[in-house]
């Protein structure tokens, strides 16, 4: 084999690929904080006194859980319109498949932790005047915040990888500038060896944030 490395069509083209990140966290950021926010609700749905509210919060759960998240943004792109009749862009169906995705994960993380909280905390902030909401925001969330912040780290590190697959709707993300940069040089080793070495320096500090956060709740508990 006389294949011969040449990294300058990666530095040749650098701009190309910044553009393709720059996609990639418009993806990411806010699939995760629309997504953090919907879990935190959909929680609340599961955790409810209404039958009927806890039994379309459990299947819409399990439903984005037990689906592969490919099929769930192709599905958004090609199937949902012919259901709304409105064509989303690769961006907008995208971002709306990742955020239903991250809300179903997401409540159960919630859910696992407001459980994990003991009831006698949620009483006796009623006892003393506060409303469900008050309680919930003062006195749970912050324990549940605490106790539950490398599973939400770990959430945002897997939302970071999946935003990858968005380049098979043509959304113009970095694994999407990286695969037409190879089929346009002939380059692949050097591309996508550059592609998979900035995903994982974007990916890697919150991979240690996450073992040393474990790590710290452990020696605090």
């Amino acid at each position: 084999m006389n294949y011969v490395p040449d990294f300058s069509i990666v530095t040749d083209n650098w701009i190309v690929l910044l553009r393709g990140l720059l996609v990639t966290i418009e993806i990411w950021i806010p699939s995760i904080l629309i997504g953090l926010a919907g879990g935190f609700l959909l929680a609340q749905a599961r955790l409810a006194r209404s039958g009927w509210l806890r039994g379309v919060s459990l299947v819409y759960v399990e439903l984005f859980r037990d689906t592969p998240v490919l099929i769930q943004l192709i599905w958004f792109f090609y199937a949902f319109p012919i259901l709304v009749g409105l064509q989303l862009s690769p961006y907008a169906a995208a971002l709306l498949a990742l955020v239903l995705n991250t809300s179903a994960y997401a409540s159960e993380i919630f859910r696992g932790g407001i459980r994990s909280i003991h009831r006698g905390q949620m009483e006796g902030a009623l006892a003393i005047g506060m409303s469900r909401a008050q309680a919930m925001r003062r006195v749970i969330l912050p324990q549940v915040v605490k106790r539950m912040l490398p599973a939400f780290t770990n959430r945002t590190i897997e939302v970071a990888k999946m935003s990858s697959l968005a380049s098979v709707i043509s959304v113009h993300e970095l694994m999407y500038q990286g695969r037409l940069l190879s089929s346009t040089y002939y380059r692949p080793f050097e591309i996508l060896t550059a592609v998979a070495f900035i995903y994982f320096v974007l990916i890697y500090p919150g991979t240690f944030l996450a073992g040393r956060l474990e790590k710290h709740l452990a020696r605090s508990n």
